[in-house]
């Protein structure tokens, strides 16, 4: 079994870290902690970076600590930022937190001798005062050190309030009460966030002359150098209401060549010779997409269930391969609409349906899908009319147990050319 380090390396997972870090963790029994923001009500894909650095630093027998923040969530983090941000009333940020547990609870194991723990930093900041604060804890950092970090000097000249300015005090706290309470060692964080992470370890020493140590990964970029985790329609979220089971499969089945190695190593719980392995059989066939297949398959499963994704699976066969009826007819409602969002659409009578509609009828006059009854003939006599992907000739009179949910019937000509019909 590799050390931590030693694994984030290997998956170059490995930014910056404190001199010290690397033995501190090498023969396990660290215990270490991110911070989640509360901003939404669901991780993005985007987090699963930070949430799978936690995941293999409790794999190589540390003890990992995901912190939701109830408090830093009422104040932003300026970090990576150019402007402020809108700050959540407390209803709505508990609402988050509680949606985020539940995630993070997927993915890290809370029993056994590393079990993972949940930590809401609001917990300690609530019967925290104002004055307290700058008296106990603000006095020990000084202004010069705070106005040297970035996320301060990338706001110099746009401007940043207090609020957002005193962040990496109260982040740094954070620090301080999981090291005195939990005794918690390291902190980790996407690059970005260095300079809060060293403003924890600075007040640890100088509150209480500890040591504490610092690890960093680097941000997930395209190969382009544009952000990872976002498409046309907004961010790719872990929660199957924002973001479909079938969209989240298609997004990572959608990776360019030129991301998926470093993708698969990130996201993917598979040891160095298993992926070394899909990178040659990538590079021999591309064109077959065996990484993009193997990372769709893994985080699709791990998000959100082997279910989800035969049904996600059986979806792109749909639109992109030599799907059955069966597997047409086995899709619900919502993936029905997310597979054939943006194909044309018409509406007809369900009553009209259930009592039998001539095949001409509904392909030109009742749906438009054709343009008119003459056509519709000549592409049934040419065989090229499937309903539901089954192949049908002028003899077919649809009905209501074809309706695909009790309510839609895909026609087809061609291969490529979809209508789909609601029945209502």
């Amino acid at each position: 079994m590799n050390n931590f380090v030693d694994e984030l390396r290997w998956r170059g997972m490995l930014q910056d870290m404190i001199p010290g870090t690397e033995e501190l963790v090498a023969n396990g029994n660290a215990t270490g902690y991110i911070g989640f923001d509360p901003t939404a009500d669901s991780l993005g894909i985007g987090n699963m970076a930070q949430v799978m650095t936690l995941t293999h630093f409790q794999r190589t027998g540390n003890n990992p600590i995901a912190l939701v923040g109830g408090a830093t969530g009422m104040v932003g983090d300026p970090s990576g930022k150019s402007a402020e941000r809108n700050l959540l009333n407390v209803d709505l940020l508990q609402h988050n937190l509680e949606s985020q547990k539940k995630q993070l609870e997927k993915f890290l194991d809370f029993d056994g001798a590393h079990a993972a723990k949940l930590v809401n930093n609001y917990d300690w900041f609530k019967e925290f005062d104002f004055l307290g604060f700058i008296r106990d804890v603000g006095k020990h950092i000084s202004i010069n050190y705070m106005l040297a970090k970035d996320s301060v000097k990338n706001r110099q000249e746009t401007g940043m309030s207090f609020t957002e300015f005193s962040y990496q005090l109260i982040q740094g706290y954070d620090f301080y009460h999981l090291w005195k309470n939990y005794g918690c060692n390291i902190q980790m964080g996407g690059s970005d966030q260095w300079g809060n992470i060293t403003t924890g370890t600075e007040l640890i020493r100088r509150m209480e002359g500890g040591e504490a140590y610092a690890l960093t990964t680097p941000l997930i970029k395209k190969a382009d150098g544009t952000k990872f985790g976002k498409t046309e329609g907004g961010n790719v979220w872990l929660d199957p209401n924002r973001t479909s089971p079938y969209k989240f499969y298609q997004f990572l089945l959608n990776t360019a060549d030129g991301d998926v190695g470093n993708y698969m190593r990130v996201f993917s719980t598979k040891n160095q010779e298993e992926i070394e392995g899909l990178e040659v059989e990538h590079a021999q066939a591309p064109h077959m997409r065996a990484m993009q297949r193997a990372l769709a398959e893994e985080l699709t499963a791990r998000v959100h269930s082997s279910t989800d994704l035969e049904n996600a699976i059986n979806a792109s066969e749909v639109l992109f391969g030599k799907a059955t009826s069966e597997a047409l007819m086995s899709l619900d409602e919502a993936t029905v609409l997310d597979v054939f969002e943006g194909v044309p659409q018409g509406r007809v009578s369900k009553a009209e349906i259930e009592n039998g509609m001539g095949i001409v009828e509904l392909l030109a006059e009742k749906t438009g899908f054709l343009a008119s009854n003459g056509e519709a003939r000549r592409a049934l006599k040419e065989n090229s009319i499937s309903i539901n992907k089954n192949k049908v000739d002028d003899a077919f009179r649809s009905s209501s147990s074809n309706l695909i949910t009790g309510k839609y019937l895909l026609l087809q000509r061609g291969k490529k050319n979809y209508f789909l019909v609601i029945a209502e």
